[in-house]
């Protein structure tokens, strides 16, 4: 199970970005966190050709489907959306992660219990 922002695991941090700027300001370990799919899908395109990895908040299966073919190493969602997205993400062998958004420690095992993929906190997000 992938966990990202816990203290005790090093993990990239997660910029969310709301232009080309924004990306261009990040750091080169950073991956760029774009949401909603509908209003970023040009800058999904633009880390594509730019081999800038992103991950996408996905609020259905349509986005998460999308995220997966424009290239995304993360989609993030609530926990619903991830038990839902997960099997198909298995089935079809996505590239892209499923991580679902959490608060509390405490929800790591239940995530896991579900088989999702991982968790990210939320405090291992960033706003550029």
């Amino acid at each position: 199970m992938i966990i990202i922002g816990h203290p005790w695991i090093k993990s990239n941090r997660f910029f969310k970005v709301f232009s080309i700027k924004g990306i261009e300001k990040s750091q080169a370990d950073d991956i760029i966190l774009l949401e909603p799919l509908v209003d970023s899908h040009t800058y999904a395109v633009h880390c594509q050709e730019n081999n800038v990895p992103f991950a996408v908040v996905a609020n259905n299966l349509e986005d998460a489907l999308f995220a997966n073919a424009l290239g995304a190493k993360y989609i993030i969602c609530e926990e619903d959306h991830a038990l839902m997205i997960q099997p198909i993400a298995n089935e079809y062998l996505f590239d892209t992660r499923i991580l679902v958004l959490i608060h509390s420690e405490k929800e790591i095992s239940k995530i896991a219990r579900g088989g999702v993929d991982g968790v990210i906190f939320a405090d291992a997000i960033y706003e550029g």
